[in-house]
């Protein structure tokens, strides 16, 4: 295992490599963009960060420059509202860019994953004074990450605790998993107080006290940062923190897996488009083929097809859902729980098919080449072992005996990030 680096290490990058082209995508932010403009700043941003990341994976170079990019560029900042000075992204609009940044690369946007539920939790804030402090920050380019999970205990146990101190509380705890929180500025935890209440606490991560640990091992998805953050007496203010109402009505269906699904997406269509790239420029037929080249091979063209397909559906599947998320959030009647609940099966009917979908095309786009493409070089592995990491964070099983639960019994999805 690799062995373990604060953030420390690298964190001047946030300022280098942003050169030109981020001038440019500044200057043309200070005008009201549409949001077709946005989307073509953002596929030249993206064709950059994509040029890159196999390499970057390969070698494991974290992506502190391109996501510190993609901040300064605002596109981090889509989903607020045009009041406080955003774009105001619709939810489909949303998850269109998270496909778009994870076929570029599927680490940074599993790294942005956090920021992203961040971002959503302020818009449900009531509190417009939060609202517009919050949203300035997200403006500014600032990132939030989260630290929810914790090892050595059953999953959604939480030990880490604060205490008062005088008018002020002092934190302590390890987190695991907390995914993207190296390369942001804040970090959102869940933690308990001596009586066992639940709250979320939410501070800088230059705070003293709070080390973020370059530790994530694992064999995808290896540059999100998903590692430890640790928190030892960290000086937490009052309004740094918020009281959660674990008995609450649901207030939205989980968008943090909606991500997921929208991130396994991308892999699909990165893979589809190195499959095409190599059959095109070094792929030949095997000895007893039928044609003389790959192009014109009809099962290489077949699997291109069937790559092809799966990219179309996925995508599509993604956005209709963010549309039925969307409009659940919309009402305000009576049936707003009913629509949610219906939101969140859409969403796990979607994530049993994303998961699949994306190892399927992990192991078929080798097919395209033969045994050249399993050459270190390419690093082709990464759209199986990328796809495979996503669809353990929760195992398919339990979405589809959720979905089947609710049509068979009614029974209620969990109310859980998960």
């Amino acid at each position: 295992m690799r062995a373990k680096r604060s953030r420390r290490v690298g964190f001047s990058l946030l300022v280098q490599s942003i050169g030109h082209s981020v001038q440019q995508i500044l200057a043309s932010r200070e005008r009201d963009e549409t949001s077709a403009e946005i989307f073509e700043r953002a596929s030249i941003l993206l064709q950059e960060i994509g040029r890159g990341a196999a390499r970057r994976e390969y070698d494991r170079i974290m992506p502190f420059g391109e996501i510190r990019q993609l901040a300064e560029s605002g596109l981090t900042a889509v989903r607020v509202p045009r009041r406080y000075g955003g774009p105001g992204f619709t939810l489909r609009q949303a998850f269109q860019l998270v496909v778009d940044i994870a076929t570029a690369d599927s680490n940074i946007a599993q790294a942005l994953r956090s920021h992203f539920g961040f971002v959503e939790a302020i818009l449900d804030k009531p509190d417009e004074n939060e609202r517009r402090k919050w949203f300035a920050r997200v403006l500014a380019g600032e990132l939030a990450g989260l630290a929810l999970g914790e090892l050595g205990a059953p999953n959604g146990t939480i030990r880490t605790r604060i205490v008062p101190e005088g008018a002020n509380f002092r934190l302590n705890g390890r987190k695991f998993y907390t995914t993207g929180t190296l390369f942001a500025q804040w970090v959102r935890a869940t933690v308990h107080d001596e009586q066992d209440e639940e709250y979320l606490v939410t501070v800088p991560t230059d705070r003293e006290g709070v080390t973020l640990l370059d530790d994530w091992d694992g064999f995808g998805q290896r540059l999100t940062a998903s590692g430890t953050t640790i928190f030892d007496n960290v000086l937490v203010y009052p309004n740094e923190v918020t009281w959660v109402d674990v008995k609450a009505p649901r207030k939205t269906p989980s968008l943090l897996q909606l991500y997921l699904a929208a991130t396994q997406t991308g892999i699909v269509k990165n893979a589809l488009a190195d499959a095409v790239e190599y059959a095109k420029t070094k792929s030949r037929p095997i000895k007893h083929a039928v044609a003389a080249k790959s192009v014109d091979d009809p099962f290489i063209q077949r699997t291109v097809g069937e790559l092809s397909s799966r990219a179309y559906c996925a995508e599509q599947l993604v956005l209709a859902t963010a549309d039925v998320v969307e409009n659940a959030l919309l009402v305000s009647d009576e049936t707003r729980q009913e629509r949610i609940i219906d939101a969140t099966l859409a969403i796990a009917k979607l994530q049993f098919y994303t998961a699949e979908n994306a190892m399927r095309a992990g192991q078929i786009m080798l097919d395209v080449a033969g045994a050249s493409a399993t050459d270190r070089k390419y690093n082709f592995d990464r759209h199986w072992r990328n796809a495979r990491t996503l669809a353990s964070h929760n195992p398919s099983d339990y979405k589809a005996q959720v979905v089947g639960a609710n049509l068979l019994t009614g029974k209620e999805p969990p109310r859980n990030f998960f």
